[in-house]
């Protein structure tokens, strides 16, 4: 169980790192409003920075202390959710898996809330006149994540204990 703790921290680190190394080369290669086609027609890099919460909710509206409330919500929310992810038993193992991911996510977009007051989305899916909202390393890591949770809840990985007969 120690080393399973282990892993799960190196790996929350790793995903961190590396939302935080792509935003920096987001951040040096493209400017705000700016993009870059990948795939004409559905895929583009577009630097957005979204204010708000998930999915850009909140992001066009301005309310008092804005910039201090955002923070702090994610960093309760991060807290609550690192707790409860210690909390899990060990045969829960794919809600585990899936926690790291959405607390390693959730920290690499509260690294940006603070460093610079919004979360920076680049990635861009569209087909024809319908927009996916923009996304990032740590949003993608939430979804894997929140995916790996709901295999949990469906029963996937657990063994059914054989019965003699």
């Amino acid at each position: 169980m120690r080393s399973f703790r282990r892993v799960q921290a190196v790996a929350a680190v790793a995903i961190v790192a590396l939302d935080q190394v792509v935003k920096a080369i987001v951040r040096s290669r493209l400017e705000y409003g700016h993009g870059v086609t990948v795939i004409p027609g559905f895929f583009d890099l577009t630097r957005v920075h979204n204010t708000g919460a998930a999915f850009g909710m909140l992001d066009p509206v301005d309310f008092p202390y804005k910039s201090m409330v955002m923070p702090l919500v994610s960093a309760v929310a991060l807290a609550g959710l690192a707790l409860y992810a210690a909390s899990l038993d060990a045969a829960q193992w794919l809600s585990r898996v899936g926690l790291t991911f959405v607390v390693a996510g959730a920290a690499g977009n509260l690294i940006d809330r603070l460093a610079y007051g919004y979360v920076l989305d680049f990635v861009d899916v569209y087909w024809r006149g319908w927009h996916f909202w923009a996304f990032n390393v740590a949003d993608a890591s939430i979804t894997i994540g929140v995916a790996f949770m709901i295999l949990d809840l469906l029963g996937a990985g657990r063994h059914r204990a054989s019965r003699t007969v």
